[in-house]
């Protein structure tokens, strides 16, 4: 059965301001791994030194209850 999972690519950490969500996504999928592959593509994506504005520094994965069910920052990559 498939659910939704929503993925948040969230920004740096400034003093004073905690990271904000700098882009957000709902996919529908059979498995919270499924939304987690594709919440590690929109973050290497989000990375990339082309890209306007701050570098992203983590991204999640809630589930409709909003409940997280996957982290990554940009220190877990290797």
């Amino acid at each position: 059965m498939r659910e939704t999972y929503h993925i948040e690519v969230l920004g740096p950490e400034e003093d004073g301001a905690p990271g904000g969500v700098q882009q957000r996504m709902t996919v529908r999928t059979d498995t919270p791994d499924g939304a987690a592959e594709r919440a590690r593509r929109l973050f290497a994506r989000a990375r990339v030194p082309q890209r306007s504005g701050p570098a992203a520094e983590a991204v999640r994965v809630l589930d409709g209850a909003g409940t997280e069910v996957f982290r990554m920052s940009r220190y877990d990559e290797g």
